[in-house]
């Protein structure tokens, strides 16, 4: 068992620029120390964990497999002595802090027009960066790393290290242009007959909607795939095409260049989630801009 009396805490902090950087003199910098209090730093931690941590690699400086696994602990470790240590006392009219959220630009669209002015309002020195969307998984490594602090989209399921919450169910809409020919006596067969445009980040060629076909005997033809809700409804005012989108993708005013209609069969919507990483419980800001994206997405 470790003899945690002769464990240097300062050396955390250390290994845990270090792990982010992967850079002695990018993390000495971070800290405002010397490259060699920097360089020492990182020999007493290989020896305190019996591990190279950083390996060099045609030029650059790699993690090994032990130093991955310290990542996340480590920063619950200092979130945790931080609010032992120092807990905030700040109002929130005094925070300066930035909020680092991934999300899509679909729940993107639904929250940010009214998420800053509140913030202007409420917490005038928070700021937010929104990273985007590559899958849930990514985003809950980014928030177990400490590269991320929010995260809106759909969770199927999270470990208990995270925080998830259910802020929105949402429904699908058929939308197409105005003057469309299939607009004029919508139906099922009116729908499968025009080729149908689909939003996946990754390039699929299939959605949900084809899963609910299938239990009818129907299929449809995809003809165009593009990785963003936005771009669907310019593409529709000036094509034959069709698209499924969830009910707050559509632009203010959609029903004036696009005729829209429920979908001719059942299709399951979906849960809007808010994640977080468990060791943030404390953290004001990000409490007060998750508060702001459930009474945004509430009403």
């Amino acid at each position: 068992m470790v003899n945690l009396r002769a464990v240097d805490l300062n050396l955390l902090v250390v290994l845990d620029a270090l792990l982010d950087e992967a850079h002695v003199t990018r993390a000495a910098d971070r800290l405002g120390l010397s490259q060699p209090a920097t360089s020492s730093a990182l020999d007493r931690c290989r020896h305190l964990f019996a591990d190279p941590l950083l390996e060099r690699g045609r030029g650059v400086m790699r993690r090994t497999a032990r130093a991955e696994a310290l990542r996340a602990p480590l920063k619950t470790l200092l979130g945790q002595m931080a609010a032992v240590l120092d807990p905030p006392v700040l109002d929130l009219a005094q925070l300066r802090q930035s909020i680092r959220i991934t999300m899509a630009d679909h729940p993107a669209v639904a929250v940010l027009g009214d998420l800053l002015p509140r913030l202007a309002a409420t917490a005038p020195g928070l700021d937010l960066v929104i990273q985007p969307w590559h899958g849930a998984a990514a985003a809950l490594e980014a928030l177990a790393k400490g590269q991320s602090d929010l995260a809106l989209s759909v969770f199927p399921a999270v470990e208990a290290a995270f925080r998830r919450e259910e802020v929105l169910r949402e429904h699908y809409l058929v939308v197409m242009r105005k003057d469309h020919p299939a607009a004029a006596c919508f139906d099922l067969d009116q729908w499968l007959a025009w080729p149908h445009v689909l939003v996946s980040g990754r390039g699929e060629t299939r959605g949900a909607l084809d899963e609910a076909l299938l239990r009818h005997g129907r299929t449809r033809r995809v003809g165009l795939v593009v990785p963003s809700f936005l771009m669907v409804p310019p593409l529709l005012v000036g094509s034959g095409l069709i698209a499924m989108l969830p009910s707050r993708c559509l632009p203010a005013g959609a029903e004036e260049s696009l005729a829209v209609f429920p979908p001719p069969i059942a299709v399951e919507g979906f849960p809007l989630h808010l994640a977080w990483h468990a060791r943030r419980d404390e953290d004001r800001a990000l409490r007060h801009v998750g508060a702001l994206i459930r009474q945004i997405l509430a009403g």
